[in-house]
């Protein structure tokens, strides 16, 4: 058995590796990985990072991404959102955004993972899963990059705040708020 068809024999449709991990199974990584790419088996998707896609009848299927920034950050202590997720709170938000960003503990900036384009936002604290208390403190934290009438976005969200749980909101001020977005829903 040669040694790529070694390296091939450990990888497993639809897993996301990173080279460093395939490296145990090849001593010419580098020569293995771009014939493996040439060939379609592994797709690159990011720095370091490859796919080996699972085919469905529709073609390739992309790696879910959860996977591909749990790989790429190796852990799971991140949280994905969008602008879009405030369009939920009902305060006038409707525009759509083509831009998922990522709260982490390790990374900031503009990555393209797979064919799509994620920003990095390295935050002391997130939560696993968006709240409405957490989306309202994440709207005020992000209003000057929002494409809508910010003043009356705000206007709402302050209004929208006073309906929440005090205790949870509270929280959330806390926890996720930015010193300006504190002030702002202090008076709230």
């Amino acid at each position: 058995m040669s040694k790529l068809d070694e390296l091939k024999s450990h990888l497993r449709k639809g897993n996301i590796y990173k080279r460093d991990e395939l490296q145990k199974w090849s001593s010419s990584i580098d020569r293995h990985l771009s014939e493996l790419t040439g060939d379609g088996i592994l797709k690159k998707v990011g720095p370091g990072l490859y796919h080996f896609p699972k085919k469905n009848a529709f073609g390739f299927e992309p790696p879910a991404d959860q996977l591909l920034i749990k790989k790429f950050l190796d852990n799971d202590n991140f949280l994905i959102t969008s602008f879009n997720a405030f369009n939920a709170l009902g305060v006038g938000t409707t525009q759509l955004y083509n831009k998922q960003i990522v709260y982490n503990h390790i990374r900031s900036g503009d990555i393209r993972l797979g064919n799509k384009l994620f920003t990095f936002k390295k935050k002391s604290a997130f939560p696993t899963k968006p709240t409405k208390e957490f989306l309202v403190v994440d709207l005020i934290n992000n209003l000057e990059y929002l494409a809508e009438d910010q003043p009356k976005i705000l206007e709402k969200t302050l209004e929208k705040a006073m309906s929440l749980d005090k205790h949870s909101l509270g929280h959330a001020i806390e926890k996720y708020g930015t010193p300006r977005t504190r002030k702002l829903l202090a008076t709230a």
